[in-house]
């Protein structure tokens, strides 16, 4: 599936229609309907962005996001993990005991 079938079909699950999509987006409907038809690929790089973002896709690889996590915390934690997974287990076992120390100092914790 590509990028364009995916980006239609969560258009389609979430609002009425793709031209409902477009008006919402402030795009030109024929602009919108061309780009679906021949790949986004040619549209502007922040335009991507906020319909992903409206959509709640990951911008990378259309996936799905969880609905609390934004997109710049999601590529985080993918920069997180492909790091983790460059490490031999002997690292990797640090980097969890490290984590699991930091955790437990209030000046770390999360709010």
């Amino acid at each position: 599936m590509t990028k364009a079938q995916i980006l239609k079909k969560e258009i389609l699950s979430q609002y009425r229609s793709v031209r409902q999509f477009a008006m919402d987006m402030q795009i030109p409907y024929s602009t919108f309907v061309t780009a679906l038809e021949r790949g986004i690929d040619g549209m502007a790089y922040g335009t991507v962005i906020k319909m992903c973002n409206k959509l709640n896709l990951n911008p990378v690889d259309f996936s799905s996001l969880e609905r609390d996590t934004t997109i710049s915390e999601q590529l985080l934690e993918n920069r997180v993990m492909q790091a983790y997974v460059k490490l031999n287990q002997e690292g990797r076992d640090k980097v969890m005991d490290l984590m699991e120390d930091f955790g437990q100092i209030k000046k770390y914790k999360a709010k």
